[in-house]
C-alpha cells in the first residue's frame, strides 16, 4: 500500500475542533454554513482514504496524520516513516496530534490510561489486545464506528474493525489517556 500525502489541508500539529472554526467565520448561521462545508469535506475526503464512512471528526489532525501513516511499513521497535510498530506509531501520533509525549510499549501504555469498555469508546482513545501472549501485546487508537488504527505485524499501518473476529477474540480493554503524562 502507497502512503498518502494529503496536500489539500493544513498540516494540523495540534487538535483544533472544528467548532473553532466558526469563531473566525464571517457567514456562519444555518445550514450550509462555511464549517458546515468544511466539516462535509473533511468528513468525505477521510471516508475515501480511510475506506470506511467517516461520520463525525471532532479532532482532523487525527485523521490526517493516521492518512499520512498509512501503508508505513511494520518494523518491530521502529518509530519512523521507514518501519514503526504498534506503540510507535501510538505515541507518535499522541505527540504529534494531542501534543502529549506519551512513552512506552504496548503493556506500559495500558498502565497509563484510565481503563474504558468497549461500547465507551470514543476518537483519540486507546484499544489494547492480548495476542499469543499473557500480557497486553497490541495497542491502537479507535477512530469511530468500530475502527481503529495500528500498525500491524503483517499489513503496516492500518485500520481494522474491533468487531472482526480476530480482533474481538484478542480485546482486552479501551484506555482514555490520562492528562498528567
Amino acid at each position: 500500500m502507497k502512503r498518502i500525502k494529503n496536500a489539500f489541508l493544513i498540516p494540523a500539529i495540534m487538535c483544533i475542533p472544528f467548532f473553532s472554526i466558526s469563531q473566525h467565520a464571517s457567514v456562519d448561521s444555518g445550514p450550509g454554513t462555511i464549517t458546515d462545508i468544511i466539516a462535509e469535506n473533511a468528513r468525505g475526503y477521510y471516508s475515501q482514504v480511510m475506506g470506511f464512512q467517516v461520520n463525525s471528526i471532532s479532532c482532523e489532525g487525527l485523521y490526517e496524520t493516521v492518512a499520512d501513516w498509512l501503508g508505513t511499513p511494520y518494523v518491530y521497535s521502529g518509530k519512523s516513516s521507514r518501519g514503526i510498530d504498534c506503540s510507535g506509531f501510538v505515541t507518535m501520533l499522541y505527540n504529534k496530534v494531542y501534543n502529549n509525549p506519551l512513552t512506552g510499549n504496548a503493556a506500559e501504555l495500558y498502565q497509563k490510561v484510565a481503563h474504558i469498555k468497549m461500547k465507551d469508546l470514543r476518537e483519540g482513545d486507546l484499544v489494547f489486545f492480548r495476542i499469543r501472549q499473557s500480557r497486553i501485546s497490541h495497542v491502537g487508537v479507535y477512530l469511530g464506528d468500530n475502527k481503529f488504527a495500528h500498525a500491524s505485524r503483517t499489513n503496516g499501518v492500518i485500520i481494522s474493525d474491533l468487531s472482526s473476529p480476530y480482533y474481538k477474540k484478542y480485546f482486552v480493554k479501551g484506555g482514555k489517556v490520562k492528562s498528567d503524562f
